[in-house]
């Protein structure tokens, strides 16, 4: 068996790994350490996500570093802050006994000022994001003329995010006797391109198949109504009590969408996009790799960089538009030995891409079947008492406490305890999925735009005419809808904010008192009007009664007309 002592590493730097706890590569750095500290050539290096690339490129380009030199010897470009980050901080553990080594990340979203101040104290590795180095370039803070090594990490991810005119500035002021190291998950066009343009006759080093997804990845998809996927992930989620996972959606919207309505509905979760900061950003991510979080709802751009092993699932919400981005997807779990799983939510019209996502990646996704509230309540019930069984006692802190509680329950039973104990925890589940349909016997039926939410009750679609326009979004919504006092603990489903309306669901029984709440409700002086996509029912606005006929509420949201007694705020 290979072990780092084997790829003929310096001493600094293997003190350093083992302490880390490396001790054997992966098969992508046990191909290309030796590589690289034996050739000057370019290289194209191609594995999945997760394999351990960074340690396969760093290493040999930290032994090879000119102790003599404080220029900038090395320039290594990743898609996103988050990746940047992650890499510069291996990195600073990789030289921790390497005398006078130092690496500085330059990206967006932090002061610029304080990465100029740390460059000034002349690194020898700079990491960092195209836009960032390229302005840092054109300012004359960093110097690249004198680079020995250019590393192009995730090079499919930085095309597909559109710095291709970025790669084309930094390259220009760069040596041509540097050696350009490309680092990809998965090889298209874009990328060969890069080769072609970029690298002289590269070397190719490449583990696994080209554009495969992992090894040690299971993949599922579950087959849906479309009006059902956000329910389809809640059973998934609590069928499995102890999952760690990253929810991807398409867009910014529909990730902050479903992380508010996991949220709304008592689960661990957050969202990262590009509209929060990157201060929120860091505390988010902290949370979840201490698994404070358990669901974490994504973009495929803000997860890149994302490292946490031991991710028990990868949820597709929707299946991405290449096939290239579920690879990446896909790798989130399943890395460092461990294994994943990877499943996507898909409607009847979606079914033939699965198929497709196979054929390309290469691998076989198994048909699951949506949880049954049986099924979640069984599972549910015996992860508690598992937990019961092996909680640790502290009979210090709990010994002074016992004759109380003995005094409590000395009126029960074994079994009534057991009872009420089981209860306590478990009433929840037993209650939200009392008399529940199966999920999976309602995939491609339709009723009239009607479709069941919580067990037992059936959601009914409403539209009404304002939208991003006029600053309504979806808090205003919820906002407005929770200080109605005849909505009050109303159930509400799907909610879509468009330019000009919104289409959102809502329990059927609560018609008529949502129609009635809207009744004279306006936005920005613009009447809302509001009806039942599937009854045609509209409110009734009534005749207006003194004042100016309203205005709006705060940042876009609906009140009621003054001119009708009491007016609305939230």
């Amino acid at each position: 068996m290979i072990t780092f002592n084997d790829l003929g590493l310096n001493p600094m730097i293997l003190q350093a790994i083992t302490e880390m706890g490396f001790e054997t590569p992966t098969p992508i750095q046990a191909k290309t350490i030796p590589h690289l500290i034996n050739s000057e050539n370019d290289l194209v290096a191609l594995a999945q996500t997760g394999t351990g690339k960074t340690a396969a490129f760093s290493l040999p380009i930290i032994q090879q570093l000119n102790d003599n030199d404080d220029s900038v010897q090395a320039l290594i470009l990743c898609p996103t802050r988050e990746l940047a980050i992650q890499v510069a901080n291996d990195i600073k553990k990789y030289v921790k006994y390497s005398p006078g080594v130092s690496v500085v990340p330059v990206y967006g979203g932090e002061s610029i000022t304080t990465q100029i101040r740390a460059l000034k104290r002349k690194p020898q590795i700079v990491v960092g994001t195209p836009g960032r180095v390229n302005d840092m370039i054109k300012r004359r803070v960093l110097k690249v003329g004198s680079l020995g090594w250019l590393v192009l990490d995730e090079a499919d991810e930085m095309l597909n995010m559109g710095f291709k005119e970025e790669l084309d500035s930094i390259l220009e002021g760069t040596p041509d006797d540097k050696q350009v190291l490309l680092f990809s998950a998965t090889m298209n066009a874009p990328v060969r391109r890069i080769a072609s343009n970029y690298m002289k006759k590269p070397d190719d080093i490449t583990v696994g198949n080209k554009n495969k997804g992992a090894e040690n990845v299971q993949h599922f998809f579950y087959v849906v109504h479309e009006r059902d996927r956000y329910q389809a992930l809640r059973r998934i989620a609590d069928v499995n009590p102890d999952i760690h996972a990253i929810v991807f959606c398409r867009t910014r919207r529909e990730t902050q969408q479903i992380a508010d309505k996991l949220i709304q509905d008592h689960y661990s979760a957050e969202a990262i996009h590009g509209e929060i900061s990157q201060s929120q950003r860091t505390l988010v991510m902290n949370r979840f790799k201490e698994k404070k979080v358990q669901l974490l709802v994504a973009t495929d751009v803000a997860a890149r960089g994302i490292d946490v092993n031991k991710l028990t699932h990868v949820i597709n919400y929707n299946l991405p538009e290449r096939s290239e981005a579920y690879v990446h997807r896909s790798g989130r779990t399943g890395r460092a030995g461990s294994s994943g799983i990877s499943l996507v939510i898909v409607n009847m019209r979606e079914k033939y891409k699965v198929r497709d996502l196979e054929r390309r990646i290469g691998k076989t996704f198994e048909q699951g079947k949506i949880p049954t509230g049986d099924d979640i309540c069984e599972m549910q019930l015996f992860s508690m008492v598992d937990k019961v069984c092996n909680v640790e006692v502290n009979e210090d802190q709990i010994g002074k406490y016992l004759d109380l509680i003995k005094k409590k329950f000395e009126g029960m039973d074994r079994d009534e305890l057991i009872k009420k104990l089981v209860s306590e925890e478990f009433n929840r589940f037993l209650e939200y999925y009392k008399n529940s349909v199966d999920l999976n016997t309602r995939v491609g039926s339709d009723k009239g735009g009607e479709r069941s939410g919580k067990p037992g009750m059936l959601f009914a679609r409403f539209r009404i005419n304002v939208g991003r326009n006029l600053g309504f979004n979806l808090k205003e919504l919820f906002a407005f809808l929770n200080e109605q006092p005849a909505l009050k603990g109303v159930e509400i489903g799907n909610i879509d904010v468009m330019k000009e309306h919104t289409v959102f669901e809502l329990d059927e029984t609560f018609k008529e008192k949502l129609l009635t709440s809207f009744a004279d409700a306006e936005v920005d002086g613009h009447e809302v009007k509001i009806s039942c996509e599937a009854t045609g029912l509209q409110s009734t606005r009534a005749p207006k009664k003194g004042g100016s006929g309203g205005g709006r509420g705060r940042r876009g949201r609906p009140r009621r007309n003054p001119g009708k007694g009491k007016r609305r705020r939230y």
